[in-house]
């Protein structure tokens, strides 16, 4: 004989415990203005008594809303966009929404099109773009007209969190500089990626504001696999005393290579990557790089989000500025060998 599964508690219930209308629970769960503090402390003691659980459902008829964020976002498998996706859902449920997250492989606009359009389906109050290798500009095309939007990048049509991605990598080339070699060379990452091109201005830039000779750089992909047959090269020139790697996995694929060829980090080539992925302090040696902020990346995203949907109006919330990024100095960078 099949046992009868038990029944989930609901609104009257509550209501019974609490002394109160199954209206007046009802508006409790809606934040309803019309509620006195009393009474809605007591409403919500008989929830938490009872384990009841608003119907998200019920909820979503009867606000207009679902309180659901949806995200799109381009290898999702890369540490950065991971890293960041982890941010937005942990920062959406302390603002008590859920997330919907869309991992897309490709740049085809069909693809972004279709990860909306299911966004829509599933009643999505607002979106977020991690635009990856779409670029920005091509990226706001692409993003609803008539849904609150974000946009992971430089200053847009619609209201956008930049990270810091061309101040830093003049810091971390300056500091190269500053410890007596004569130039940097540069391991980009890929060359469709914003974020690889403004690494690779800001080293650039760097080192003509020096008066240093600015190197050819080849363009690769953003894994260790790429910083090390790249690295090959670099390392079998003696000339090259100093690497600036647009991320932490292509600077642990470099260090093999240097490794491979009898030369040593810091003693005879210095390293710096960017990211700080957690492995990087426990690299040989310690990996100098560049830390980014993900955990505020992912906080603005959502704060200006929330900030269209729950502000007065829907107004665009005041632009966020560029989230500043913190150059990490361990032991794979040291003076220049004479």
């Amino acid at each position: 004989m099949t046992a009868t599964p038990p029944t989930r508690p609901g609104l009257r219930d509550v209501a019974r415990l609490a002394g109160v209308s199954h209206q007046t629970v009802s508006r409790v769960f809606k934040n309803h203005p019309m509620v006195s503090p009393k009474t809605r402390d007591r409403v919500l003691a008989a929830a938490a008594q009872l384990d009841f659980r608003p119907n998200a459902a019920a909820r979503a008829l009867a606000t207009g809303r679902s309180r659901t964020l949806g995200v799109v976002s381009f290898d999702t498998a890369l540490h950065g966009p991971a890293s960041i996706i982890a941010a937005i859902e942990r920062h959406a449920r302390e603002a008590d929404f859920f997330t919907s997250v869309a991992g897309l492989g490709s740049a085809g606009g069909g693809t972004v099109a279709g990860a909306v359009e299911r966004f829509r389906d599933q009643g999505v109050d607002g979106l977020i773009m991690i635009p990856g290798h779409v670029p920005p500009e091509e990226a706001v095309g692409l993003l609803p007209r008539d849904l609150p939007t974000v946009l992971l990048g430089p200053p847009a049509a619609v209201p956008t969190v930049q990270a810091d991605h061309y101040r830093a990598p003049g810091e971390a080339t300056r500091h190269l500089l500053g410890l007596g070699h004569r130039t940097v060379h540069h391991l980009p990452g890929p060359a469709d990626w914003s974020e690889a091109t403004e690494r690779t201005r800001g080293w650039r830039d760097a080192l003509t504001a020096a008066g240093a000779e600015v190197p050819g750089c080849a363009p690769g992909d953003w894994s260790a696999r790429s910083g090390y047959e790249r690295g090959r090269v670099l390392a079998a020139d003696p000339d090259v005393t100093a690497v600036f790697a647009a991320n932490d996995q292509i600077a642990l694929g470099l260090l093999w290579a240097i490794h491979e060829s009898g030369r040593r980090v810091p003693e005879d080539v210095s390293v710096i990557g960017f990211d700080d992925i957690p492995e990087a302090a426990f690299l040989t040696p310690p990996l100098t790089t560049v830390r980014q902020d993900f955990a505020a990346l992912g906080r603005h995203c959502v704060e200006l989000l929330v900030a269209q949907l729950t502000g007065p109006g829907g107004a665009p919330p005041r632009p966020s500025g560029v989230v500043p990024s913190e150059l990490v100095i361990r032991r794979s960078t040291g003076p220049a060998s004479r």
